[in-house]
Formats: C-alpha cells, sequence, structure tokens
C-alpha cells in the first residue's frame, strides 16, 4: 500500500510516497480503505525531530474510510461501513490504517469532514474535562477560532457554560456564530475580558500559546483553574496544568459527536484539502499559518473499493 513517510528529519522535502506492508486489525480493531486523513502540528513536529527519534517514520493519528477488515471481537460495524477515528499506531496518512477507537460518521458529513474530527475534538473535550467545565460556569478560551479551539467552544457550550473566546477581529463573527463572546487578543486584552464578565471568568483554557498565562491566571483566580495546551514552558513557570494525551485521553467524545453534529449543535470548518501525493505541500501550508482550519488529505484517488 502507499502510505507518508519520511527516513531523516528536516523540511516537507523529506516527505515521500512510499509502498509499505498491509497492517491488520488486533481484536477489538477495525481496518479501513482510507479515504481521508488529518494534518495536525505533530506532524511536522515529527518531522523536524522534535519528537520520536527514530527512523523512519510514517505519519497519522486520525483518519476517516471505510471498513474492510475486522479484527476478532468486533460486532458493532460490518465491513463496509463509513467510520471515522483514531489510528492505532501513528500511520493514517496511507491507503489504509487500522483503527482502534472508532465510530459511524455522520450521516450529513464527507470523508474529509470526519476526517478533520477525532485530535480536535478529543483535545478540546479533555482540556474541559480537566477545568471541570459545567453548566453555569463562565470559560475564557484563549485563541479560540482555530480548529481545537473553536471545538472547545462548542463544547463547552453543549455543557451549558458561557465562553468568552479570544480571537482577531476578523474572527468574531465566526466566535459568536458558535455561542461564543468574542475579545479581541492582544494589548488590553484582560481588560476587555474584565469589561464583558467583570470579575465572572470562573476558568480559563490557553489554546493559543501567546504567553498570556499571566493575564489568564489573574483573571480566572489562579493557576489552578487554568489548562494550557500550547505553552508547556509557561505552565512550569506559573504552575499551571499542561493538557497532554498520555495523562489520560476523552476518546467517549469520538462516539458523542454525531448525535452533536446531526442536531447543528457542532460543526468543524476545514481549511484546505491536498491530495495525498501533495502531503510535503500541505506541511508547507500549516507550517506557515496561512489557513484557518483543519488540513486534510484526501486518499481516495489511489485506492479505489
Amino acid at each position: 500500500m502507499k502510505a507518508v513517510e519520511f527516513s531523516r528529519f528536516g523540511g516537507p522535502e523529506v516527505l515521500e510516497i512510499v509502498d509499505l506492508a498491509e497492517p491488520h486489525p488486533r481484536p477489538d480493531e477495525v481496518r479501513i480503505a482510507v479515504r481521508a486523513a488529518g494534518i495536525n502540528a505533530s506532524d511536522w513536529k515529527k518531522r523536524q525531530g522534535l519528537m520520536d527519534q527514530e527512523l523512519p517514520q510514517t505519519l497519522g493519528h486520525e483518519a476517516a474510510g471505510i471498513v474492510d477488515e475486522l479484527g476478532d471481537g468486533v460486532t458493532d460495524v460490518a465491513v463496509g461501513d463509513r467510520v471515522f477515528g483514531f489510528a492505532a499506531v501513528s500511520a493514517a496518512q496511507a491507503e489504509l490504517t487500522v483503527l482502534s477507537c472508532y465510530a459511524p460518521i455522520p450521516p450529513s458529513l464527507g470523508f474529509a469532514q470526519a476526517a478533520a474530527l477525532p485530535a480536535a475534538i478529543e483535545t478540546a473535550a479533555r482540556a474541559l474535562d480537566q477545568l471541570g467545565v459545567e453548566s453555569g460556569g463562565t470559560v475564557l478560551i484563549n485563541g479560540a477560532s482555530g480548529s481545537v479551539g473553536s471545538a472547545a467552544v462548542q463544547l463547552a457550550v453543549v455543557r451549558g457554560a458561557r465562553v468568552i473566546g479570544t480571537g482577531s477581529p476578523a474572527t468574531h463573527d465566526f466566535l459568536r456564530s458558535l455561542g461564543a463572546e468574542p475579545v479581541a487578543y492582544g494589548a488590553g486584552m484582560a481588560e476587555r475580558v474584565r469589561a464583558l464578565a467583570a470579575d465572572e471568568v470562573d476558568l480559563a483554557l490557553d489554546v493559543a500559546g501567546s504567553g498570556v498565562l499571566p493575564e489568564l491566571i489573574a483573571l480566572a483566580g489562579g493557576p489552578e483553574h487554568v489548562v494550557t495546551l500550547a505553552d508547556f514552558a509557561g505552565a512550569q513557570r506559573h504552575g499551571v496544568r499542561f493538557s497532554r494525551g498520555d495523562t489520560g485521553r476523552a476518546l467517549y467524545v469520538i462516539a458523542q459527536i454525531g448525535e452533536l453534529i446531526e442536531s447543528g449543535r457542532f460543526s468543524l470548518p476545514i481549511g484546505r484539502t491536498f491530495p495525498l501525493t501533495e502531503v510535503a505541500e500541505a506541511h508547507r501550508v500549516g507550517e506557515a499559518g496561512r489557513v484557518r482550519g483543519k488540513l486534510v488529505l484526501l486518499v481516495d484517488s489511489l485506492r479505489p473499493l
């Protein structure tokens, strides 16, 4: 099968489309013919050698496609079903991948939209769980307009929280459409939040990693009321919790998101799609930050059913 791989660290030019042996599911897993695979910042961090050090490496944690092989014990889906979810290993950017956590694709979504979901919704739900976001509270989300930020806004609204979201003025209409009260980031952000919410900010989530943890701590009343997804050094310096998936994942949201999507309470816009063969260009676009919304690789042209 065709798959994305790199055998040396470096820029996007090290990415290759190679032939690899076909994977097979273990018990309780399914294999899919991949139709779309999500791209995340961790992909280019791996490619640059900032994470795992072994070589060669494949890429991709999330995908959507059509079930073509079942592991022992799987009874909730059948061959031919459309599903999305998390890959058992980092190898979702390929013609075939094995999913260890999966759910049916919501009827209203295509493969690309479904492939954009897993990482964003799991990351957002995990951070909200760690903060203890619930009905009646007010949560400030710094960096609310990106994929994870917009997912966090909507999931917090579903929980019954009041949400204040920071973003550039150009994103404010979008944030309002998600149910957030927008505030411009940058100098004076804390004063603008106080003017909007007085002393009612209970919790704060930092998605952007823009160096505002001291302001978030002051607004939320202490570091114990703040979680960051993007500022590891700042978390250590200010005593804030840094949310990471290896300390417990919110995988339950994969099964729950379909009902929210079909009822109109959740959506996740795609920024741009690329054929699998243009994965290097996708990395260039993603690293440059020129597109708002999720980047997705399309694989259906390589392996028709």
